[in-house]
């Protein structure tokens, strides 16, 4: 009996890795966290996999219930699936600190995440600083143009998540309009990235005012904020994915 906490990789069904399939396929119950990023592929695509049904684990449920799910693994195999990388969102090491306390089995399984995937845009990982997020309501928050304006003084790159709420997903459009509307210049460089992981993932660089404009087809979506001075490696790299 133990809890199993997966990592299940960005793309479609196919990324969990060999060791999370063999896990997967033993446990009594699976549930699927749903709620701090976007599946590439649906439930059934995942249970037709396993060969067990999968259970949507919303966010009252993940955070609310605990308990509950942490006393099921004290009797059965349980796995919690989480899209991307295990330990991406904070809540899920809440999991690992009180499994710990109440003396339950542990193992995890981990996967690719978005602060990987990011490299694919040829900016280097070491050169991230702090990574920021935008949230729907954001009138009044200017922690992310401070995060912004922050790493572009220490010539670093930025990572901005953006929001997901009841199943609605912020796009870059919406991000670029905030960002705009808080100084960030129309001249500024932007990446753009749209369903990283999937085979149809976009990444485009451009000014803000261009990439305002364009329309990135798949979620979820991020954006970054490149250093003010690139190495001749990132500057090549950028080049590809130019608008």
């Amino acid at each position: 009996m133990a809890l199993y906490l997966i990592g299940i990789g960005l793309g479609n069904e196919k990324d969990i890795s060999l060791k999370g399939l063999e896990i997967v396929k033993k446990c009594d119950k699976i549930y699927l966290e749903s709620y701090t990023s976007k599946l590439q592929c649906s439930i059934k695509n995942l249970a037709k996999l396993y060969g067990k049904k999968v259970t949507t684990a919303t966010r009252k449920m993940v955070e609310d219930g605990m308990d509950t799910i942490l006393d099921e693994a004290k009797k059965k195999n349980i796995a919690l699936l989480v899209i991307g990388s295990v330990f991406a969102a904070t809540t899920h090491i809440n999991y690992l600190i009180e499994a710990k306390k109440q003396n339950v089995e542990v193992e995890i399984i981990e996967n690719a995440s978005i602060f990987t995937a990011v490299g694919l845009t040829g900016l280097s990982l070491y050169n991230f600083g702090k990574i920021t997020s935008i949230p729907f309501e954001n009138k009044n928050v200017d922690v992310p143009i401070k995060v912004i304006k922050e790493n572009l003084k220490n010539n670093m790159h930025t990572l901005v998540l953006l929001d997901i709420k009841d199943e609605k997903l912020m796009s870059i459009n919406e991000a670029l309009i905030y960002l705009n509307s808080k100084g960030i210049s129309e001249n500024q460089l932007i990446v753009g990235c749209s369903g990283l992981g999937n085979k149809d993932f976009q990444i485009k660089t451009g000014k803000l005012s261009e990439l305002i404009g364009f329309k990135f087809n798949l979620y979820p979506q991020c954006l970054i904020i490149p250093a003010k001075k690139l190495h001749f490696v990132e500057e090549e790299a950028l080049e590809m994915w130019k608008l």
